[in-house]
């Protein structure tokens, strides 16, 4: 059994330093790399990319609202067609240090809003899997188990994959619990090693309002923006191997 272990990085912007990057690439499969909307600049982009390419981690994609003050992480009411262009040009500028580094660009991640809102909006999920292929065909969009980005990503023929959280908490329809929610993000490590454990083997986590929710994990999301990100990280890791689970990149587990 294989899984993939992600986390969100490369958020650091000119003077300010953001993560713990350094800390968690050495423990993942694949990164998704912030693209200069929510947050991170050239600089950054291509030292995330060298530090991936030197802990042999797949690189992808981590687009969203052009909103540095925001963190990408409120509404912009973007019309589809707009969404479709600003996917283009953050994944085309990630595309180029990758090339430059001699690494294919393994997946796009939506960020924040921008994955929250297609999770359940099909014609943004559409923009954005459409705009992904129309970049390069072979790119695998990664995006939230059950959700709208999936179902578009396969109407077209776009590789996909479905992603679950360690330190987020469920609405009982699969979707993600709001961050300004008591309980939206947990904090015990041991909490999110079992409920990760528990999505792997048994496909099942309990909502924050106690119904139990199907998933399909294929790729856990750790975010490394954390002080528990590296503790998350190293148990998770540790434990899915304890378990017979054996992490692999994105790009290895949709070829089996």
């Amino acid at each position: 059994m294989r899984i993939d272990l992600n986390s969100d990085l490369g958020e650091s912007f000119g003077a300010y330093t953001m993560g713990l990057d350094s800390q968690v690439i050495p423990h993942i499969t694949s990164a998704n790399v912030a693209c200069g909307y929510h947050a991170g600049d050239p600089v950054v982009m291509e030292a995330t990319v060298q530090m991936c390419k030197q802990h042999g981690v797949a690189v992808g994609a981590h687009p969203g609202y052009p909103d540095l003050m925001g963190f990408g992480r409120r509404n912009m009411g973007a019309s589809p067609a707009e969404v479709k262009s600003y996917i283009k040009y953050q994944v085309g500028a990630l595309m180029a240090f990758c090339q430059s580094a001699g690494m294919k660009l393994q997946h796009v991640k939506p960020h924040g809003a921008l994955y929250n809102t297609a999770a359940k909006d099909y014609k943004l999920a559409a923009a954005i899997a459409q705009a992904v292929y129309e970049v390069d065909p072979t790119i695998i969009l990664l995006g939230l188990s059950g959700s709208q980005s999936l179902v578009a990503a396969k109407d077209i023929g776009l590789p996909c994959a479905s992603e679950v959280f360690a330190d987020r908490a469920y609405n009982a329809d699969g979707s993600l619990v709001a961050r300004g929610t008591p309980g939206a993000v947990i904090h015990d490590v041991d909490e999110c090693v079992a409920r990760i454990i528990r999505m792997v083997k048994e496909h099942k986590v309990t909502a924050i309002t106690g119904e139990e929710v199907s998933l399909s994990p294929q790729s856990i999301c750790v975010h490394g923006d954390t002080p528990e990100a590296v503790a998350f990280v190293k148990n998770i890791k540790e434990k899915l191997m304890e378990n017979g689970i054996t992490p692999s990149n994105l790009g290895q587990i949709t070829a089996d």
